[in-house]
């Protein structure tokens, strides 16, 4: 596990199973038409049961889904957080199709329908670096860079960055020294 803090919030990583993350919301990986799917998206719905789907079901019926960079909410079934925040990240395609840009869209939609639900804490995943295929290493820059910036500007005590692999979070430990170097974040650090 590595930290710092920022404005006297906490950022965190640490490697692990998202859907077991005790924060007040967990961040899901979805797609636009918030259907379910694999990888965190599968794991949510599996373990959350299907409450959650239900709760997508009425957002889709009303809104048509979640556009990319985007995000929405729902209760979190079974699952110890008590919501769920579904967000869509982009599809990689090359870097010029501004993929950077949806991508810290997603963080920033997620943190400030957080705060707008008194949240304190959210777990996230590493969005769009699975099926989605965006280079882990950038998107770990965009997903640290934006969540210390709105950690330093929202009322939220706690982010979490759940990782599923070690090699995942040697990648996010590697860009939060960079972000901390850079002047983003850092009244210190442990792990």
């Amino acid at each position: 596990m590595k930290e710092i803090r920022i404005a006297g919030k906490v950022l965190r990583l640490l490697q692990g199973d998202i859907t077991r993350q005790e924060t007040d919301a967990i961040v899901n990986a979805a797609n636009s038409r918030l259907a379910g799917g694999g990888g965190v998206d599968g794991a949510i719905h599996r373990e959350g049961g299907p409450d959650i789907m239900k709760e997508c079901d009425a957002i889709r019926a009303e809104k048509g889904g979640c556009p990319t960079g985007e995000a929405v909410i729902t209760t979190a079934g079974r699952l110890p957080s008590k919501w769920v925040i579904h967000t869509v990240g982009p599809i990689w395609r090359g870097g010029s199709a501004a993929e950077q840009e949806k991508l810290a869209g997603c963080y920033s939609s997620c943190m400030k329908l957080a705060e707008s639900y008194a949240l304190r804490s959210v777990s996230f995943p590493s969005i769009s670096t699975g099926a989605y295929g965006y280079p882990v290493e950038r998107a770990a820059m965009v997903a640290l860079e934006t969540a210390a910036a709105e950690l330093r500007n929202r009322d939220i005590d706690e982010v979490r960055f759940v990782l599923f692999s070690a090699g995942d979070l040697d990648v996010y430990a590697a860009a939060l020294d960079r972000v901390v170097e850079g002047g983003s974040g850092s009244e210190g650090e442990d792990g």
